[in-house]
C-alpha cells in the first residue's frame, strides 16, 4: 500500500512559480523492479492530463505545453517527487495529482496504482 500527500499548490501570478511535492508513505517506490511516477492535472470542464512523469526505465516525460517550464525530480532516500513550475500560465490552474505506478514503468494513467487527492494550483493574469 502507498499513500499519497501532495502539497505546494497555491495562487500564482502568470509568470511566477511554484513547486509541488507528493510524500509517498509505504514502501519506498524506487525499490520496486518497475514503478512510474507521475503528475497529473485537470482543469474545471476538462478531462485530466499527463503533465510530467519518471520512470525506472527512461528519461522524464513531459506534455507539450509544459516542455521548458516544468521539472520533475525526486529524491529516493525520502520518497519524495517534486514538480518545478516555472512561467507559470493562466492555462496551467488545475488541481495537480501525484500518482504513482509500483506494477509497471509506464506513465499512463491508466498505469497508475495509487493516487494523492490533489493539490490546487490557480494562475492569475
Amino acid at each position: 500500500q502507498v499513500q499519497l500527500v501532495e502539497s505546494g499548490g497555491g495562487l500564482v501570478q502568470a509568470g511566477g512559480s511554484l513547486r509541488l511535492s507528493c510524500a509517498a508513505s509505504g514502501r519506498t517506490f524506487s525499490t520496486f523492479s518497475r514503478y512510474a511516477i507521475g503528475w497529473f492535472r485537470q482543469a474545471p470542464g476538462k478531462e485530466r492530463e499527463g503533465v510530467s512523469c519518471i520512470s525506472n526505465d527512461g528519461r522524464p516525460y513531459y506534455v507539450d505545453s509544459v516542455k521548458g517550464r516544468f521539472t520533475i525530480s525526486s529524491d529516493n532516500a525520502k520518497n519524495m517527487v517534486y514538480l518545478q513550475m516555472n512561467s507559470l500560465k493562466p492555462e496551467d490552474t488545475a488541481e495537480y495529482y501525484c500518482a504513482v505506478s509500483i506494477s509497471t514503468s509506464v506513465c499512463e494513467e491508466y498505469a497508475m496504482d495509487y493516487w494523492g487527492k490533489g493539490t490546487l494550483v490557480t494562475v492569475s493574469s
